[in-house]
């Protein structure tokens, strides 16, 4: 996610940010919950999961290192669209989002980088959704690509 921000940008941004870590198995967030930080992994795996009525949680999306942790914090009501559990032992790089809003609402150019990005990050995160969800649940051949 970094590389995808301008040299001044990111080095403004990566200051707001804090090493944190997370062992296999910690849930990491709800599905739900107060959305107010993300996460860049730098090491480890997390799985992102969808509530699904009458049955477990389904996983869509499984994020390694350099991959973006979380979205919701950007877009009210700030609640998370997906849970996400560490798959193994996670380290990353923590923000928090009202820190992240106020350094975009002063410096234009990481503001459309960072939103650039994670609405390519969104749109990505629907399709892993929506393909993960027709190949458990869907009708044979229901599964096309949008």
């Amino acid at each position: 996610m970094l590389a995808a921000i301008p040299e001044g940008p990111r080095e403004r941004l990566t200051a707001l940010g804090r090493e944190v870590s997370f062992p296999a198995g910690t849930r990491i967030f709800e599905e739900g919950g107060r959305a107010d930080r993300f996460w860049v992994i730098r090491t480890g795996g997390v799985s992102l999961d969808l509530h699904v009525p009458g049955s477990r949680a389904a996983v869509v999306e499984t994020l390694g290192a350099g991959r973006l942790l979380g979205w919701s914090w950007l877009c009210p009501p700030h609640r998370w669209h997906m849970g996400a559990e560490a798959v193994s032992p996670v380290r990353a790089w923590e923000y928090d989002g009202a820190r992240v809003l106020d350094l975009c609402r002063t410096d234009p150019e990481l503001d459309h980088a960072l939103l650039s990005y994670v609405v390519g990050v969104m749109g990505q995160r629907l399709r892993s959704a929506r393909s993960r969800l027709l190949d458990l649940y869907g009708p044979y051949g229901s599964r096309r690509t949008a």
